[in-house]
């Protein structure tokens, strides 16, 4: 269908039409009438054959058809955005523009909050689009960078195709981390060795159901275990992963910098992971039609500083809490 045929400001209404199922707040949104708004639902239910939004007990719920259109309208109104928000020079004190960038919860704990400070110190009207990976990256890497201003994170097979680009930001390890009262401490000192983590039941983030893929980060070091370890908790967050480790005999394999944001918890131990796991390499990924973008190279430039910066989180985890030896006696806590 050509877009010489197509009413173009359908698409703002249908956007803002599927974020608040609501035709009223959707044409508040949109600064039109109510009778504009019903007419522009009207059209675009003749357009698409579909109702789109179908009466229930609470409200309106999206048709099968508005859940995939969902899916689809958000990336291309960004992209709409972008394209008429280009101009000539890019000047990041006057810019509006929004960049978008796919990241995973560890990446926010690990240099979010600087890579915040740094953007809105050089622009202080862009804005940003953070969105959160659930558990795997989008089936096709390449197609959701086109809507996309970047990708963080780590080099896997479906980030190395043609017409990727990539800027590493920063290096990490694994580390463990167990209650403070743990009776594994009680020989372990500030070290935990193999048999241990084969031992202690694992709280483990976006863990797969059905085992330990290649893909899996840790599977190297769950390779150099005897026996795959017992998974207590699964969690779709690498930051809610402590919560679960604390006030029982869990263990968790995470992320240094992570790790590092709870360190001053007196009922938390972070120790060196045995096993030699491989190391952590964050990279941002994006498409190379942003190569010559004046806008999108100040962008990588930003993530870059925030993530390298000194100040990004970047404090040693420290195995520097009393030893279970001279802490007073407690209970010994297990999970149920």
């Amino acid at each position: 269908m050509s877009l010489a045929n197509l009413d173009l400001n359908l698409l703002v209404f249908l956007r803002e039409l599927l974020r608040e199922r609501n035709v009223t707040r959707a044409a508040q949104r949109v600064g039109v009438t109510q009778s504009a708004a019903s007419a522009a639902l009207s059209r675009l239910r003749r357009h698409f054959g579909d109702e789109l939004l179908v009466r229930s007990r609470g409200g309106y719920l999206l048709s099968p058809l508005a859940v995939q259109l969902a899916d689809q309208v958000e990336p291309v109104c960004a992209s709409v955005e972008r394209l008429f928000a280009t101009s000539p020079d890019f000047c990041p004190e006057e810019s509006d523009r929004e960049f978008t960038l796919l990241v995973p919860d560890y990446v926010l704990a690990a240099f979010g909050e600087r890579f915040s400070r740094e953007l809105h110190a050089a622009a202080p009207r862009a804005r940003l689009h953070v969105q959160v990976v659930k558990q795997a990256l989008p089936g096709d890497v390449l197609d959701a960078l086109r809507v996309l201003d970047g990708i963080v994170s780590a080099p896997s097979a479906a980030l190395r195709g043609a017409g990727i680009r990539s800027l590493e930001l920063f290096r990490d390890r694994w580390v463990c981390v167990v209650d403070a009262d743990n009776p594994v401490l009680d020989g372990a000192g500030s070290h935990l060795a193999l048999a241990d983590l084969q031992r202690l039941p694992w709280v483990v983030p976006h863990h797969p159901d059905g085992g330990y893929p290649a893909t899996f980060p840790l599977a190297p070091l769950i390779a150099r275990l005897d026996e795959r370890p017992r998974v207590a908790v699964r969690v779709d967050s690498y930051q809610a992963t402590p919560y679960f480790v604390a006030g029982t005999d869990r263990v968790a394999v995470m992320q240094r910098r992570l790790a590092a944001l709870f360190a001053d918890r007196p009922d938390l131990r972070v120790l060196e992971c045995p096993g030699d796991p491989p190391l952590i390499v964050e990279s941002l990924w994006w498409h190379e039609r942003h190569d010559e973008d004046d806008a999108h190279r100040w962008f990588r430039g930003i993530a870059a500083r925030a993530a390298r910066d000194p100040g990004a989180g970047l404090r040693a985890a420290r195995p520097a809490h009393p030893t279970h030896e001279s802490r007073p006696a407690a209970s010994k806590r297990r999970s149920s």
